[in-house]
């Protein structure tokens, strides 16, 4: 059975995604479920590598080409609804709100870097 250390770290009560939501810092770029794939992908490749060395290898290539797509995919559709919100802005629009979508941009283009 695998620890699910997710889980353990929620407060008691909380499952899923509505704990996600609720923990501090920024919002995670994939959904759990589909982190959760990819790792279960990835154990199961490194479980079975003694046994089956050049399948590993392939499923481990699978669960990262997958784990890329995804965050590509997160990260294009995190920068259309960034400029969505300030595109179509006229020159009027105060200056705040210009301000939160660069601290957006500013945010994860950080985590970017980090990564």
């Amino acid at each position: 059975m695998m620890y699910d250390q997710t889980r353990a770290q929620q407060p008691a009560g909380q499952t899923g995604s509505t704990a996600e939501r609720r923990t501090p810092g920024p919002e995670p770029l994939l959904p759990l479920s589909d982190r959760d794939k990819i790792a279960l992908r990835l154990g199961h490749a490194l479980n079975t590598f003694t046994d089956t060395p050049r399948e590993s290898l392939e499923e481990a290539e699978g669960a990262y080409d997958e784990a890329a797509a995804q965050l590509v995919g997160a990260l294009a559709e995190r920068r259309r609804t960034l400029r969505a919100a300030w595109e179509d802005q006229d020159s009027t629009t105060p200056s705040d709100e210009l301000r939160h979508a660069l601290r957006q941009y500013r945010e994860i283009t950080r985590r970017l870097l980090q990564l």
